[in-house]
C-alpha cells in the first residue's frame, strides 16, 4: 500500500510538471514525436526497443543523448532500435511521447531532463525507466523534504545525475572573482532543479560572505529583461544548469557582455554560450554511463529499482580565454579551455 501511495503521489508530482515546466525553449525542434536518425537496428528486426524523450535540443542534453546511444550501439550493434523524440521544451509533449512509448511496449525509456523523467515516471510503473541530465533525484521523484533519500528509488526507475558539486563551484567563484560583493543567481522559475542549485549554492555563496539575490525568468519571452535586472545589482551572475538559460545563452550573452558583467556557469554549454568559466561534467561521459545502466537492466537482468542512482564521472575546471582577457581575469593554472570557434 505503501509503494502504492508513492507511486501515485509521483504521477501527480509529473502532472504538475507540466505547467511547471513549461519554460520556452527557442532552439528545440519543432513538435512532439520529432524523431531524429540513429544508430542501430530496424524496429522490425531489433532485439531491443528503446523510447528517448529529449526535453529540449541543446548541446549538453544531445551530447547525454548521444554517449547513451553509443553506449548500446558498441555492446549490442542492430540488436538495439531507438526512438528518439524531442519535446521542443514542453513538458505536455514529454506526457505524449512517453505514452506512446508505453503503447509501442517498448523495452526501456530514457528521459533526458527532469520533465522528460517525470513524464515517463508517470506513464508507466513497470518498463524501466532511465533518467539522465537529472540534477537532483528526490525533486524531480517528488520527494517531501525530510524524506530520505538513499540513492535507489525503490520503482521501476534509475539513472545518472548531472549535478556538479555546488560547494566546489561556489569555492570556483571566489577564486576568480575575490573582490566581488554582490552575487546573482538567474534561472528559470519553472524548472525545479534550478530552484534547487540556487537554494544551495545560494547558501554556500552567502557564508562566503556574498551577498545573494535570485534573479528568476518565468519563461524564454522574459530571460533579456530579467538578465538585465541581475546586470544591475550584480558584480557577478551565476547559472545553473537550467534547460531555459542554455537555449537563450546567446541572447543572455548579448546583456551580459555589454553591460560588463561576467557570468558563471553550471555546465560547458552555458559557458561556451555566455558564461567566463564553469565547473562541469562531461554530458557525453554521463549519457554513456547511463546506456552501460541500460544494457546491464536489458541483456544482464540488473533489477533498476536497487541500482543505484549514479553521479557524472569526471568535473573539470574550464574557462571561455578570451571573455576572460575581456575582464582581465588571472585564470589559475587548474583551467582547460574551452574551444572557440
Amino acid at each position: 500500500m505503501k509503494k502504492l501511495k508513492k507511486i501515485a503521489a509521483l504521477m501527480l508530482t509529473a502532472a504538475m510538471s507540466v505547467s511547471l515546466m513549461a519554460c520556452g525553449a527557442g532552439n528545440g525542434q519543432a513538435g512532439a514525436g520529432n524523431s531524429s536518425e540513429a544508430k542501430g537496428g530496424s524496429a522490425a528486426t531489433a532485439k531491443y526497443k528503446i523510447g528517448i524523450c529529449q526535453l529540449l535540443q541543446h548541446v549538453a542534453l544531445d551530447a547525454a543523448t548521444q554517449g547513451f546511444k553509443d553506449a548500446l550501439t558498441e555492446k549490442l550493434g542492430d540488436d538495439v532500435y531507438f526512438d528518439e523524440q524531442n519535446a521542443s521544451g514542453e513538458a505536455s509533449n514529454c506526457a505524449t511521447i512517453c505514452t506512446t512509448f508505453v503503447q509501442n511496449e517498448y523495452d526501456l525509456i530514457l528521459g533526458n531532463a527532469t520533465a522528460a523523467l517525470q513524464a515517463a515516471m508517470a506513464a508507466t510503473n513497470q518498463i524501466p525507466v532511465l533518467g539522465t541530465s537529472i540534477t537532483d533525484y528526490p525533486t524531480a521523484l517528488g520527494y517531501k523534504e525530510g524524506e530520505e533519500w538513499t540513492g535507489t528509488t525503490g520503482i521501476n526507475i534509475s539513472g545518472t545525475s548531472d549535478l556538479a558539486p555546488l560547494d566546489k563551484q561556489a569555492e570556483c567563484i571566489k577564486e576568480l572573482f575575490p573582490d566581488a560583493k554582490n552575487i546573482g543567481i538567474l534561472y528559470c522559475s519553472g524548472e525545479p532543479n534550478s530552484l534547487y542549485q540556487a537554494k544551495v549554492i545560494g547558501e554556500a555563496l552567502t557564508g562566503m560572505g556574498y551577498t545573494v539575490e535570485n534573479f528568476s525568468f518565468s519563461d524564454s519571452n522574459d530571460v533579456a529583461a530579467v538578465t538585465q535586472n541581475a546586470c544591475d545589482a550584480s558584480d557577478v551572475i551565476y547559472i545553473p544548469t537550467d534547460n531555459t538559460a542554455a537555449s537563450n545563452a546567446e541572447l543572455i550573452c548579448n546583456v551580459v557582455e555589454p553591460a560588463g558583467v561576467p557570468v558563471f556557469a553550471g555546465e560547458e554549454g552555458i559557458c561556451k554560450g555566455c558564461g567566463v568559466a564553469t565547473l562541469s561534467i562531461n554530458y557525453y561521459d554521463l549519457g554513456y554511463a547511463t546506456g552501460l545502466q541500460a544494457y546491464e537492466i536489458l541483456v544482464n537482468g540488473a533489477d533498476v529499482s536497487t541500482m543505484e542512482v549514479q553521479s557524472a564521472p569526471n568535473i573539470t575546471k574550464e574557462v571561455m580565454k578570451s571573455r576572460a582577457e575581456k575582464y582581465n581575469l588571472t585564470i589559475p593554472d587548474d583551467y582547460v579551455a574551452i574551444p572557440e570557434e
